[in-house]
């Protein structure tokens, strides 16, 4: 997904030696998509060439917003195998799953028999999903069927935010290994934090980096299986498989401990809501996910504002049910439970105003239909 692009495809010859390097330090898992640009030809020609296929566990996802019709999974499995010059796949994920209304739609389908038969052909070995949504959607789609592996947005700044805290221990207690995206949230918890934040962790005697906080904040949970990085130097490999050798789960301490809350609270001065994601407010009546909304919302300030778009597109757009603030008919219910006193509702219209303006509210609309599908009848 971050390989380094040269004209219009992706430096091959920059690629191979990164990951030539990667294999030789030690990285032996490989995760790449149908979307990703030319992502799963350079991975099928460089383990080819090198004869590393065996040597690896591979990873690609199923476009399960383009399937119309059951053919249509044979379709991308067969295209994806033939990318990547190989018969079978370690790890086969549902890509962008958000709602639960997705696997019903793939279970009208016949995916259940198909993912069997994918098996016992030996074009599958492992079946999971990856996902963008909220906590209570990923408990759902978690509960729907026996899967083999999760990959979540998890990062310090997103703990109680998409799948977040909550969803990874529900995860882990189910016993699916989970596996981490965005641990630097695209490389905005190293160039974009504060300069309060950067000044600290540069004074700070461990003598980590920006990017080793976050690494060691995420390996030091025992929930997690995996940390994927997109890494695109050898540089940045070279250090990323240094933190991962050196860390161990459960080593952080009450000072590392505080040196996170404290790069969080820098980087909550820039934030519009004071909102922790406690989910006290939960449920609204209306349905609106008023933590998730927030989320995004202090995004579009404490990074960037397509930052925090495209975070309400995943998290609140793509919903069957909406879920959005233009539901709240300001009933006051969840502010007699905010422990941080928030004037909910005014926040609310503020967050609506911010993320879903013309014509960006149309867009997401279309994008709903066309990713989840329509509201089914109720009489159905």
């Amino acid at each position: 997904m971050r390989f380094t692009t040269k004209g219009r495809g992706i430096d091959l010859e920059k690629a191979e030696k990164e990951i030539l390097r990667a294999y030789e330090l030690g990285i032996n898992y490989y995760d790449t998509a149908y979307i990703y640009p030319g992502s799963e030809e350079a991975l099928g020609k460089i383990f080819e060439k090198h004869s590393l296929r065996e040597k690896i566990i591979l990873t690609t996802k199923l476009p399960q917003y383009l399937v119309k019709k059951k053919e249509d999974l044979d379709k991308y499995l067969d295209e994806e195998l033939k990318r990547l010059r190989t018969t079978y796949l370690d790890n086969y994920l549902l890509h962008h799953m958000t709602d639960i209304a997705q696997w019903e739609k793939l279970e009208e389908l016949g995916i259940r028999d198909w993912i069997r038969e994918q098996k016992e052909k030996g074009r599958i070995r492992h079946i999971g999903f990856s996902f963008h949504g909220n906590s209570d959607m990923f408990k759902k789609i978690l509960a729907a069927y026996d899967w083999e592996l999760c990959l979540v947005q998890y990062n310090y700044a997103d703990e109680h935010s998409q799948a977040g805290k909550e969803g990874i221990s529900a995860a882990y207690e189910k016993g699916v290994p989970v596996f981490i995206m965005e641990p630097l949230r695209g490389g905005k918890l190293v160039d974009l934090l504060p300069d309060k934040a950067k000044k600290e962790i540069a004074s700070d005697s461990h003598g980590w980096t920006p990017a080793e906080w976050a690494f060691r904040w995420l390996w030091d949970q025992k929930e997690i299986t995996c940390v994927l990085s997109g890494m695109n130097s050898i540089s940045m490999i070279e250090e990323n498989c240094r933190i991962a050798s050196e860390t161990e789960a459960e080593s952080f301490g009450p000072a590392e401990k505080q040196m996170i809350e404290k790069i969080r609270g820098y980087i909550s001065e820039t934030t519009k809501v004071g909102c922790t994601g406690c989910r006290y407010c939960m449920p609204c009546p209306r349905g609106v996910d008023i933590p998730g909304i927030f989320s995004c919302y202090n995004h579009m300030y404490s990074e960037k504002k397509s930052t925090g778009r495209k975070e309400y597109f995943q998290t609140i757009a793509l919903q069957l049910q909406p879920s959005d603030a233009s539901r709240c008919i300001s009933c006051g219910k969840c502010e007699q439970h905010c422990p941080q006193n928030i004037p909910i509702r005014i926040k609310l219209k503020e967050a609506n105003r911010a993320l879903n303006p013309f014509p960006y509210n149309v867009v997401n609309k279309v994008a709903r239909r066309f990713m989840v599908g329509k509201k089914k009848k109720k009489s159905e």
